[in-house]
C-alpha cells in the first residue's frame, strides 16, 4: 500500500514517523508533501527511502490512501485541487471538525473517508487516536486501526461521538499534561528539584495508566488500594474534592466539546 501525507507540520511528520517505524508500511511507500523544505529535509534524513515532494498533486498520484494533515481552514483547497480516484483511493483527514458531510460535497459520496483524530503523543507511537470511517469496508477500517495500533491505541467510533471523544482525549492530553505541572510546582515548593519532580510524576502518571490498561481495572478501585484509612494519601484526595477538582474536569471536557 502506499501513501501520500499532505503537510509535513507536527501532526502530517509524527505520523510520517509512525508508519515508517511500524511494519504494515515501507518508508519508500511514503509520499510527504510539504511547501516548506526544512521539514521535508529532517524527514528525508531520518528515513532516506521516504519520498519528499511540493507538490501535491505528485505526492498523491500513485498512492492508495491519501492523508490531509493540514490545518482545517486549508482543507477545501488542498482536496479541490487533488486528483482523486473516488473509486480505488481512501481519503483520510486529521483536521478536527471537518464533517463527512462536507467532504461530499467536494468528493462525492461514492469516496471512502476516514476522519482521524491522533493525539500529540503520537509522536512517541503513545497516541489515542480516534477513528470514524464513511463508505468504508470492514477490511479498510480493520486495516486503518491495525496501522493507527502501531503508533498507540486507535478505535473506531462513530462520527456523532467525534467531538466528545475529542475532548477526552486530543484536549485531555493537555489537562494531563497541566496535572503534571501543578504536581511539580508542589514539589518544588516542597523542596524537590524540577526536573527530580518531573520525572517523578510522569512516570507517576504512565503507571497510573498502566495499571488501567493492562488490568482493565476501574480509578475507583486503584484509589482504594492507596487510601488507607487514616492516611495521607485519603487526606489529599478529601482536599481535591474540597477544592472543586473532579467538577473542574468535568467542566474543561465539556466546554472543550465543540459541536
Amino acid at each position: 500500500m502506499k501513501i501520500a501525507i499532505i503537510g509535513a507540520g507536527n501532526m502530517g511528520g509524527a505520523i510520517a514517523r509512525g508508519l515508517a517505524k511500524g511494519t504494515i508500511i515501507k518508508a519508500e511507500d511514503i509520499c510527504v508533501s510539504n511547501p516548506s523544505q526544512g521539514k521535508l529535509d529532517a524527514l528525508k534524513a531520518e528515513f532516506p527511502a521516504m519520498r519528499i515532494t511540493h507538490s501535491n498533486v505528485e505526492a498523491t498520484q500513485d498512492a492508495d490512501m491519501v492523508v490531509l494533515a493540514v490545518k482545517p481552514w486549508f482543507i477545501e483547497q488542498v482536496v479541490m485541487e487533488l486528483p482523486l480516484d473516488v473509486e480505488k483511493q481512501m481519503l483520510v483527514s486529521v483536521a478536527a471538525g471537518i464533517s463527512f458531510e462536507q467532504f461530499e460535497s467536494w468528493v462525492g459520496e461514492r469516496m471512502t473517508v476516514f476522519r482521524v483524530i491522533p493525539n500529540t503523543a503520537i509522536s512517541q507511537l503513545e497516541s489515542m487516536t480516534l477513528i470514524a470511517s464513511h463508505h468504508a469496508s470492514k477490511e479498510q477500517e480493520q486495516l486503518m486501526l491495525d496501522v493507527f495500533n502501531e503508533m498507540g491505541l486507535a478505535m473506531l467510533i462513530p462520527e456523532k461521538q467525534m467531538a466528545a471523544t475529542t475532548a477526552l482525549t486530543s484536549c485531555g492530553i493537555a489537562y494531563v499534561l497541566k496535572y503534571i505541572q501543578a504536581a511539580m510546582q508542589a514539589g518544588i515548593e516542597l523542596g524537590v528539584y524540577p526536573k527530580d519532580a518531573q520525572r517523578m510524576i510522569a512516570q507517576s502518571v504512565k503507571g497510573a495508566a498502566s495499571l488501567i490498561l493492562n488490568n482493565e481495572t476501574h480509578p475507583s478501585v486503584e484509589i482504594d488500594k492507596v487510601t488507607t484509612p487514616g492516611g495521607i494519601t485519603i487526606r489529599g484526595i478529601n482536599e481535591l474534592e474540597h477544592e472543586g477538582f473532579s467538577s473542574a474536569i468535568i467542566k474543561a471536557m465539556k466546554i472543550s466539546c465543540v459541536k
